[in-house]
This record gives C-alpha cells, structure tokens and sequence, in this order.
C-alpha cells in the first residue's frame, strides 16, 4: 500500500497507520498510554536533552538506513555529554508515494537500534505532505548525566591526548557510491557509540571531551573543538585509519578523507597518561576495534597535519558542500 493524503488526515486511516505500523513496533509502558506527551520518571543526574533531523537519500544502504541512523545519531549525541541515553521522541514526514512496508522497514530497524542502544521511544508525531516517496524523520533524545560530569567541547588541554575510535570517512563514501551506483564492498559505520562512553566513564578515565565525527568530517569536528577550548591540535598523518575501499574511492574522486563524513566514529580528548588504558577500552568493543592515537593537544591555536615526512599543514574545515544528505 502506498502512503496517501488521507493517511495524515487524524481519522481513521491514521490511526490504522499509527495502530498497525508504529505502535506495533514502539511498544513501551510509557508509549502505550497514547497520551499527548510522555510522562518520564524522574531523572538521575542533570537531564541532558537533543534533537535531530534525517534526510538521508537514499534510505537503505549497505550498513543501515534512514530509521538506524535516527536512533544512532540521536543517542551519540547524548553520548558525546557523557550522558546516558534514555528517551527518544521520532516525528514521521511521510510523502505520498511512499510504500507502507518500506516504511515498516525503516520503523523495525529503529525497534532493533533502540533495544540495542538501551533507549525507549516514548512519543511521536506523524505527517503526510504531496511528493514522490520520500521519508523524513525528526527526533529528540532525553538522556542523564552524573551531576560531577564535565565533558564540554572547552574542556581540550594542552597535553591531552587525541584518540579516534576507527577509520574514517566510511559512512560518507557508501551514500556517495548509492547515489554513483556503484558496486563496491563499501559499508556504513552506523552505529550506537553510548556503550563505548560508558564503558571508559566507569573505568573512570578522564575524559575531557567527546565529539562524534559525522558532516564536515574529522578536519572540521577538531577545527570546532580547537577553537572553542583555545588549543592547537596537532593530527599525525601515518596515525590516521583509513580503509582502502575510502583510499582508493577518494583518490579517484579527489575527496579528502578529513572531510568525509562518518555515523558510527568519536573523537576522545583523555590525558595523554590514561591514552592506553581508554585505547584498551575502546578496541575491546566491536564499534572500536580500530581505535588508534592520532594526535595531540598543544598550546596555540587551529589544527595541523604533521605529515610523514614531519612537516605540518595546516587542516581546514569542510568549505562548501561535501555531499548533500549523508545523514
């Protein structure tokens, strides 16, 4: 069946929709009560709060889709405050068009990614508008932090070491080859990072900031992350974990992988004493077997590039358009 006008009208088509797709799927204590809004226990810790938008085309691809890659975004950003994710709301654009076990498709996957994650679903809203078979998705996210926490984009310090958790630039180059049509063995990174935060926090390293490395990619996460804790980070070319399906797709497309977008990698600022004990963490679980020190936090300002053979460049952020909707 093929999503219609009539499917967003609040009658009766719509609570079929919500009935036999939604609900079906998004089963909670607190989302079965079907109430305006979700009522939420009480927090422990400082309430962290998000939201994000997904216009990712096209909506499957190899390693994920649109509805993963909701519940992924949302909870890393929860994540990257040292926050425990809890809570998610996912609004529905739906265009007329678009087939309704498509969008099942798109709705079990976020089922799947939730319990993964450990969050609930506990509100949302649907809508139809005229167009072709196209599917947006908005969501917001509900998390809690412990109240000493302090994980900030200003927290950089001179001394702190760099820690990537993977390669880079592979969530990027698998929507630029869908798009090519290309056949390669190219894979999305999506993926829930939360566990990986949690992991390192109860091994009580001191983490000083976490970002997730997605639009503008690496070049333009630790440009942002430079300038807002007044340091200079210095990136080590040899360090720098790049699989070679993304080497050889961006050496034939002339793409630079520092700015090449990911859905399932963070940048760590840890002291560059408790490096190896975080980097021991982090290969331990499947989304950070590759994690790798690449760099270092120094006094000074922007981002270099020491090269291989010892020289520095300075790395910019992504100018212009990388590749519209990679997320």
């Amino acid at each position: 069946m093929k999503i219609a006008l009539r499917h967003g009208s609040g009658g009766e088509e719509t609570t079929k929709l919500i009935q036999e797709i939604f609900a079906a799927h998004f089963q909670n204590e607190i989302l079965n009560k079907m109430e305006d809004a979700a009522v939420l226990p009480k927090l422990e810790g400082s309430p962290v709060f998000t939201s994000d938008s997904f216009v990712v085309q096209p909506l499957f691809f190899p390693g994920g889709d649109i509805g993963r890659l909701a519940v992924c975004g949302t909870v890393n950003d929860l994540a990257c405050m040292g926050a425990k994710p809890l809570y998610l709301t996912a609004s529905f654009i739906l265009e007329t068009g678009l087939e309704t076990e498509m969008l099942e498709k798109v709705v079990c996957s976020m089922e799947a990614t939730a319990e993964e994650a450990g969050v609930k679903i506990v509100a949302g809203d649907t809508k139809v508008v005229e167009g072709n078979g196209g599917l947006y998705i908005n969501t917001a996210g509900i998390g809690a932090r412990p109240f000493d926490s302090n994980i900030s984009a200003a927290n950089l310090r001179a001394g702190d070491a760099i820690i990537l958790t993977g390669t880079l630039g592979d969530h990027h180059a698998t929507i630029l080859t869908q798009r090519l049509e290309m056949e390669t063995t190219l894979q999305s990174d999506c993926a829930p990072l939360n566990g990986m935060v949690t992991e390192m926090l109860d091994a009580d390293i001191d983490v000083h900031t976490i970002r997730d490395i997605t639009r503008g990619g690496l070049a333009t996460v630790a440009s942002e992350l430079a300038e807002a804790s007044g340091c200079r980070i210095n990136l080590k070319e040899e360090n720098l974990p790049v699989s070679e399906a993304v080497k050889g797709l961006s050496g034939i497309l002339g793409l630079d992988p520092l700015t090449m977008g990911n859905e399932g990698k963070m940048l760590l600022a840890v002291p560059a004493d408790e490096a190896e004990q975080a980097l021991r963490i982090l290969q331990k679980n499947k989304y950070g077997k590759d994690a790798c020190l690449a760099g270092a936090v120094t006094e000074g300002k922007g981002v270099y590039l020491q090269t291989v053979l010892g020289s520095f460049r300075k790395v910019l952020p992504l100018r212009g358009e990388g590749l519209p909707r990679i997320c």
